[in-house]
């Protein structure tokens, strides 16, 4: 792992896979919106998915700002537009890790944050008519393995007794019959189901969420410039940033950076810090005995190393019924390991594509029936994520560089993370860092020296081992 990590990370690359959401890619996919790149700007955003246009957003209903934000390729064309679209926290799967090694307080913290997420994104989506096809809804994680199942409950009560009566302590378990009836599951296919957890969760489109919420900046006067990657940042004599690009360089008073599993390509000390992790996902056509109504809820399906997510897209959205289906990593030789350091989406492994592609028969037997008569894949395509030492972001001032900020590295959890981290940043920037902050955002988040010198091992809160 520690090779895997040392990779030199990249500028995202050209021609990459295109994803299902971005097919096709939306009117201010190429906008630039100033044909020559300004000279200077108080603040310059690094990413314009979730998390760069989130902060650009919060800032904005802070005060008036002068914001410029960059993009490498087309915008929202990283993770927040490639991911599967869950909304899904799983909270209890890392919150015993989270009490060890923060305090019980601070991994309850933790669970209310992401479930708060939740809510705040879908409740923008609806307060803002972004057609992103938001969807709250239950969700069931399928477990298929017994030390999974057995620390999922240690857990659950763990948080119940933590967080009497909150909602983020909220699940109900399921019986393998229950599984099999409620949730099709389990029958007919692979059949070693100990049981199924469900709590409240949701779906939507990454990337029209990203673009709905840039669309908003804009009106703002966010200036806007895709295809302009940032190639180096200098510290200037007077306190403020150089940011070099091919188009010419800006001088910025503050410079965040959203760039997630690219960010060690303009700031080397986070090499090592926030790793890359090729992502792959795909979106098919369900079988033909599958409920003609659709499925109600989102799934996961957990074994003893790892896991897939999968969203069934709701009526009214295009390609209604769909299965979107993500996962596959550790199915690959050496648990994934040479998916780690890699930021190269362009293309995707064929063993872990082949698996995606023949799970779905095996996780819903015979519920599944025979292939859709136009063949059961529609799309696939890979995509790059953030991951950190100790499995949560990086969120805050950089240390030692003053007015350069960062949030950053989300553990492929981005939907349930990034909302509330760039509302959070942008308080911090905005000098409001105070008592009410603190009592939401977890000092786990926060960049630290301390933080700083850890050695990423690989991904966490994936074994029941690992999450205990």
């Amino acid at each position: 792992m520690e090779q895997r990590a040392a990779i030199p990370v990249s500028l995202p690359r050209a021609d990459p896979t295109q994803s299902y959401w971005q097919d096709p890619p939306d009117d201010i996919a190429d906008l630039r919106s100033t044909e020559a790149l300004p000279q200077s700007a108080d603040i310059v955003i690094i990413g314009s998915g979730i998390s760069g246009a989130a902060v650009a957003w919060n800032l904005f209903q802070n005060g008036t700002h002068d914001i410029l934000m960059l993009e490498a390729r087309q915008a929202c064309s990283g993770a927040t537009g490639r991911n599967g679209g869950h909304t899904k926290a799983a909270s209890y799967r890392s919150f015993l890790h989270h009490a060890k090694e923060y305090g019980t307080d601070a991994a309850a913290q933790i669970a209310r944050l992401e479930l708060d997420n939740i809510r705040a994104v879908h409740a923008f989506t609806r307060e803002h008519s972004i057609p992103c096809d938001s969807y709250p809804c239950d969700t069931i994680d399928v477990i298929y393995d017994r030390a999974q199942w057995e620390h999922g409950q240690r857990a659950i009560q763990a948080m119940r007794d933590a967080m009497p009566g909150h909602p983020a302590a909220e699940y109900t378990l399921y019986s393998l019959e229950e599984v099999q009836d409620k949730f099709y599951c389990g029958k007919g296919g692979d059949e070693s189901v100990c049981g199924g957890i469900v709590y409240e969760a949701g779906s939507l489109s990454g990337y029209k969420l990203g673009i709905g919420v840039l669309k908003l900046c804009l009106d703002r006067r966010l200036n806007l410039q895709t295809n302009t990657p940032a190639l180096a940042l200098e510290k200037t004599d007077d306190g403020k940033w150089k940011v070099e690009t091919p188009r010419g360089s800006i001088i910025a008073a503050k410079v965040v950076l959203a760039t997630n599993g690219y960010t060690a390509h303009l700031l080397k000390r986070f090499q090592g810090l926030i790793v890359p992790t090729r992502g792959h996902v795909t979106a098919q056509r369900p079988g033909q005995n599958m409920p003609s109504e659709g499925l109600a809820t989102t799934y996961s399906f957990i074994y003893d190393k790892g896991f897939e997510y999968m969203i069934p897209r709701p009526k009214g959205t295009r390609f209604e019924g769909d299965i979107v289906i993500g996962g596959g990593l550790f199915k690959a030789p050496e648990n994934g390991l040479m998916e780690n350091g890699t930021t190269d989406d362009t293309e995707a492994d064929n063993i872990i594509q082949e698996f995606l592609y023949e799970c779905l028969p095996s996780y819903f037997g015979d519920n599944w029936g025979e292939d859709h008569p136009d063949g059961r894949i529609r799309k696939q395509w890979t995509g790059i994520m953030g991951y950190s030492p100790d499995g949560v972001p990086f969120v805050g001032e950089v240390s030692g560089e003053k007015n350069l900020w960062m949030s950053c590295s989300f553990q492929g959890h981005g939907m349930v993370l990034c909302w509330m981290c760039a509302k959070a940043l942008a308080c911090m920037m905005d000098g409001r860092d105070d008592a009410e902050l603190k009592g939401w955002f977890p000092d786990a988040f926060r960049i630290s020296e301390k933080r700083m010198g850890s050695t990423f091992q690989g991904l966490l809160h994936v074994t029941a081992e690992e999450a205990s």
